[in-house]
């Protein structure tokens, strides 16, 4: 390799944004499955604050999607299939054969985790998976079994156990949801045959995933490109890197210090193509806490200077922020965050407080772009915005 490529602060933070796709307006043509795969997964939660996780980082890249929109992409199209990167998450369909390691993966790590123990027998678990065979797509609701174990907070019943560990190793597959409760089929009910049947070598999947992951970043340390789909070691991420084509660059952080990383061959071509497009707008976004671009939060500190936790499982007297906090994106900065909530039954959208980040000042702009930003955002719930008319800053 030779001299690193120099990637200055706002360019970094410009090709990050351009990755997750937040730096054009969100506005245009929907092609969810398209958005989907270029994002790399989207992650699922089920708290409901004002719209899920995954409705709202959707929403974020173009606002015309609508929740209806999601569910069909599972069950009727079958354009995505659910597992685990870091966390559930639906992945575009294509991407089954470079997976299959990671159900392997998953079912070596469960065999060793302790939140396992009094999984099922294999016998056990073959009755359940006969009577899904029988019946057909069947949720937790269905099974009956003894109580949970006492051993740790996370414990499951038996059954639900049972379910979720072949759910992980690919013995089972989301069917659909209702109501956002799973339900669990045979793969080869899921699964097109053509992607089910197709093998990769397990070098040709980390390839793949290792190469997938460092266009989704544009430049990342090992240990980014690792924790990216979180489908390999940093043992078998480093084994990667030491054949692949990757050249080295510094980037500038938002303090200005510098840290080491690499890109693809082709990262100074993208970096002047960005130069040359118009400097992004100060549209104001209001992002979700488990949106992609800002899910590692180390990453975000080092880019954009924002420190971000998500505090729900905080006790609330040692919050520092609150329950549900959204950071705030205005063109390419973090300038502040903000609670929000939705009361469906009444359809109102309501502001609580907001928090500028340091050195950022709110004057009548932004007050106008946020204000604008929150009666787009009432609409994904169905809602109208209430403002409460003495909105002050904390």
């Amino acid at each position: 390799m030779g001299a690193p490529l120099s990637i200055p602060n706002v360019m970094a933070r410009r090709l990050w944004l351009d990755s997750n796709l937040l730096l054009a307006p969100p506005t245009g043509s929907l092609d969810l499955p398209d958005m989907i795969a270029r994002l790399g997964f989207v992650q699922l939660d089920t708290v409901q604050v004002v719209a899920r996780a995954h409705h709202h980082i959707l929403w974020s890249r173009n606002q015309s999607y609508r929740e209806t929109m999601f569910d069909p992409l599972l069950a009727r199209d079958r354009a995505v299939f659910e597992h685990f990167t870091h966390d559930a998450s639906v992945l575009p369909m294509q991407f089954l054969p470079y997976w299959q390691r990671q159900f392997r993966r998953k079912a070596e790590q469960m065999g060793k985790a302790g939140w396992w123990k009094g999984l099922p027998d294999e016998a056990a678990r073959a009755e359940i998976k006969a009577r899904i065979a029988r019946e057909g797509a069947l949720s937790t609701h269905a099974f009956q079994s003894g109580p949970k174990s006492k051993d740790h907070a996370w414990a499951k019943k038996p059954h639900k156990m049972a379910l979720d560990y072949m759910w992980y190793a690919g013995e089972l597959a989301t069917c659909y949801r209702q109501n956002f409760t799973k339900f669990y089929n045979l793969p080869e009910r899921v699964f097109p045959d053509t992607l089910r049947s197709q093998k990769v070598s397990d070098p040709d999947q980390i390839n793949w995933l290792c190469q997938a992951a460092l266009r989704r970043l544009s430049f990342a340390t090992l240990a980014e490109v690792q924790r990216f789909w979180d489908a390999m070691s940093m043992a078998e991420c480093r084994n990667w890197a030491a054949d692949a084509d990757l050249i080295e660059v510094e980037v500038e952080t938002a303090n200005g210090s510098r840290y080491s990383a690499v890109a693809s061959a082709d990262l100074e071509d993208r970096m002047a193509e960005l130069a040359d497009r118009p400097a992004p707008g100060q549209r104001m976004r209001i992002l979700n806490p488990f949106d992609p671009a800002i899910r590692d939060r180390d990453r975000l500190e080092r880019l954009f200077g924002m420190q971000y936790r998500v505090e729900m499982f905080v006790p609330a007297a040692k919050r520092q922020y609150g329950y549900y906090v959204y950071p705030l994106l205005e063109g390419t900065r973090f300038v502040g965050r903000v609670e929000v909530s939705a009361d469906r039954k009444a359809g109102v959208l309501r502001l609580g407080q907001l928090w500028l980040e340091k050195g950022q000042r709110w004057g009548a702009g932004r007050q106008a772009r946020l204000q604008a930003e929150l009666r787009r955002f009432a609409r994904l719930a169905d809602c109208v915005y209430a403002p409460a008319g003495s909105e002050l800053l904390s």
